[in-house]
């Protein structure tokens, strides 16, 4: 029988995002940048597919406030919190240097399953794309790429035990989160991609919330904090 060589897999992407009826809050805005609270089960781009049409850059049938806007800030479907946002082409191409220079700080608050061990900590699993499964990501020190998670408990609760944890990412893989607290057995709770036998179903979406921004301004560069309540 002749080799036909290793097993080939087919990616499947028929993600359709549900219907998302919230609104996007404005934060902040100026000349030059807007922050924004984006909901939980918003799109951050436009999808390939016409269902997919809604997002932060977009609605079908309206057309958009900032013509200009440009999006260097990436952010999870599921994730909800703050997003900063260029309203020019000079000022989202210095806020995108800052993102690939790692000079921005990001800051997130997510909801795990049980109690996680010891009031602080650091996970630096490397992460690799998963091939089989698309859109996941899987931890793996072959082929993985580093991936560095700070993490600090703020409180443990009971009945069912949860741990609420803020989380500071000195990396920016796809997926980091959730894959780095799944991967020492505490997922988030509401995640669909990373899970245990019960997490997925303890909440009704992803509980994980991306609630502090440092950087600076594009134009005056003066040092920005922004902030975005933790709704959960």
């Amino acid at each position: 029988m002749p080799d036909t060589g290793p097993p080939t897999h087919t990616i499947v992407d028929d993600f359709v995002a549900p219907v998302c009826d919230d609104l996007l809050e404005i934060l902040y805005q100026d000349d030059d940048i807007l922050l924004i609270n984006k909901s939980s089960g918003l799109l951050r781009l436009s999808g390939k597919k016409p269902l997919n049409w809604d997002s932060v850059h977009g609605q079908e049938g309206v057309s958009p406030p900032f013509p200009e806007a440009k999006l260097p800030h990436r952010i999870d479907f599921g994730t909800s919190g703050i997003m900063v946002v260029g309203l020019n082409a000079a000022s989202a191409q210095h806020l995108n240097r800052q993102f690939q220079t790692r000079t921005i700080q990001k800051r997130c608050v997510a909801l795990l399953e049980g109690w996680v061990d010891g009031d602080h900590g650091w996970i630096t699993e490397a992460i690799a794309k998963d091939k089989n499964y698309f859109p996941r990501v899987i931890i793996c020190h072959t082929t993985g790429k580093a991936a560095i998670s700070e993490y600090t408990v703020l409180q443990r609760l009971e009945q069912p035990r949860r741990s609420l944890v803020q989380f500071t990412p000195h990396t920016g893989r796809t997926h980091q989160l959730r894959v780095h607290r799944q991967a020492i057995g505490h997922p988030i709770l509401g995640c669909n991609l990373y899970k245990s036998d019960r997490s997925e179903r303890m909440a009704d979406c992803l509980l994980i919330h991306a609630s502090d921004l440092y950087f600076e301004h594009p134009t005056s560069r003066e040092q920005l904090h922004g902030q975005c309540p933790c709704p959960f």
